[in-house]
């Protein structure tokens, strides 16, 4: 599918979201303020802040920068994404230096309204354990002090309060793959804990947790890897940001938008619920497993 000019793409997105965050954060300028200094007009800024279509040159964002009084590292970040704004295409696979910038997958994870979540191999960094996280990243991360482990972890606690605090937390729905929960990462205790966690925060209201068990064999007639759905709520015009589909392996991460790509991941995500256990008998799983691994 070809993408649709009047509609803004993510990277353009996540660069309007940027600039705006920039300017709000570093400036007390107005988006006037900004234009004339930039001799541009108002329209023009206003619609790279809204993600809008329209040319913008690496001169431009250089010299914006030094307006919004944003480091030189993230210039250059910016200026990146601004290239993969100019590619026009619905698949975009975002390297080292992005995401490390722009934080791409937390910033729709913190700005979405609901998330599905599917993974087939482990627990989805937002409901893991410290434990379980840490387990992780001692063989991911092997070359890491243990003061660096620490700050990740602290990184991971303090991006999980998007589901758990008390105004307005994101909605959650997970489908877990049996295998998780017997794929041992760490220790039995620290596996046990973790499963622990899962049946008590699936408690919550705004948090559904179904396990796909073994017996549902392969719904889809293929093994799928995880991904995430994440929708955004309308804002005060009603108007709502396109649906994005978070797709994680281990080269690189993809972000869908086009209207078949994200059919068609919504019709794989209605298949595996239908497929799994519903909330109660995933939670006695959940605890029945727990108990073992104590």
């Amino acid at each position: 599918m070809t993408a649709d000019p009047s509609r803004a793409s993510l990277p353009r997105r996540q660069l309007g979201r940027f600039i705006r965050r920039q300017r709000e954060e570093n400036t007390s300028l107005t988006q006037a303020e900004v234009a004339s200094q930039m001799q541009w007009s108002h329209s023009k800024y206003s619609r790279l802040e809204r993600g809008e279509p329209g040319k913008v040159l690496d001169r431009d964002l250089t010299a914006l920068g030094e307006v919004l009084e944003i480091p030189e590292g993230k210039v250059a970040a910016m200026i990146d994404l601004a290239h993969q704004v100019a590619e026009k295409t619905w698949y975009n696979t975002f390297d080292d230096l992005i995401r490390e910038n722009f934080d791409v997958y937390m910033r729709l994870e913190t700005d979405a309204h609901a998330m599905g979540i599917y993974r087939p191999d482990l627990v989805p960094g937002l409901l893991q354990t410290a434990e379980y996280a840490r387990a992780l990243n001692r063989i991911y991360f092997p070359k890491d002090s243990e003061e660096e482990q620490d700050r990740r972890i602290e990184l991971k606690l303090q991006r999980q309060n998007i589901i758990t605090r008390k105004k307005s937390p994101i909605g959650v729905d997970l489908m877990l793959h049996e295998s998780a929960l017997h794929s041992m990462v760490g220790d039995t205790a620290i596996m046990a804990t973790q499963l622990r966690h899962l049946a008590d925060i699936s408690t919550k209201p705004n948090i559904t947790i179904r396990v796909l068990p073994f017996k549902a064999g392969f719904p889809l007639g293929m093994a799928v890897g995880p991904f995430v759905i994440l929708d955004f709520k309308p804002d005060s015009k009603g108007v709502a940001e396109p649906t994005v589909i978070y797709v994680e392996n281990f080269t690189g991460d993809a972000y869908l938008e086009g209207e078949s790509d994200v059919d068609k991941y919504r019709r794989a995500f209605a298949t595996i619920q239908y497929s799994a256990l519903d909330v109660v008998a995933s939670r006695s799983l959940l605890r029945q497993v727990a108990r073992r691994d104590s």
